[in-house]
């Protein structure tokens, strides 16, 4: 009994670690972007924001991208979301990014969380990139390239009340093609 309780001490000690840093990618995601210039300043401005940690996305011909995060208003978690993007048009390739979504004020949080919301091609993003910022629209109709997240640096601003970053994760995609994004809320229980 002795010996079977001596193991099980040792393995939760090995595991707690790696535990912990599953729960860790939404830290570290929030870090590289209050870290890439600009969009650290939204942190402390915004009614809240949307975290992405990852977001795959992939196509031949056709495309799409999903990724799962949390929602956080007024510092707090209060919710987890998915995006789900489906796109047509010339595209070859996969990538992984991580995304975030900056509330500007409550009305704008409340759209977002008010049901099935959805981002339109007008919609466009800041990538954030090692030495220069470009737009990319969340329909993915521009081509980018990034230093990754130890070097990110960003500028943006808010359009309807909200403000989109991305940071490239990896992989390389080639398309010009035409969807959106659309999201799902799910509130913390």
């Amino acid at each position: 009994m002795y010996i079977l309780l001596r193991k099980l001490l040792i393995f939760s000690l090995l595991i707690l670690p790696t535990v912990q840093a599953f729960g860790d990618e939404y830290v570290d995601t929030i870090n590289v972007f209050r870290e890439a210039g600009e969009s650290g300043q939204f942190f402390k401005t915004s009614f809240g924001y949307a975290v992405f940690p990852t977001i795959g996305k992939g196509g031949i011909g056709i495309g799409g991208a999903h990724g799962s995060g949390r929602v956080y208003a007024e510092g707090k978690y209060v919710g987890d979301t998915s995006m789900t993007q489906i796109t047509v048009g010339f595209q070859l390739g996969g990538q992984a990014f991580s995304q975030i979504i900056f509330f500007e004020d409550k009305r704008a949080f409340g759209e977002f969380i008010g049901g099935n919301f959805e981002f339109g091609a007008q919609a466009s993003a800041v990538a954030i990139t090692a030495g220069a910022s470009a737009q990319a629209t969340t329909t993915g109709s521009s081509a980018g390239a990034s230093g990754g997240k130890h070097d990110a640096k960003t500028s943006g601003s808010y359009y309807r009340g909200m403000a989109i970053f991305t940071v490239a994760k990896g992989g390389l995609m080639y398309e010009a093609s035409v969807g959106g994004q659309k999201f799902s809320y799910t509130p913390k229980k």
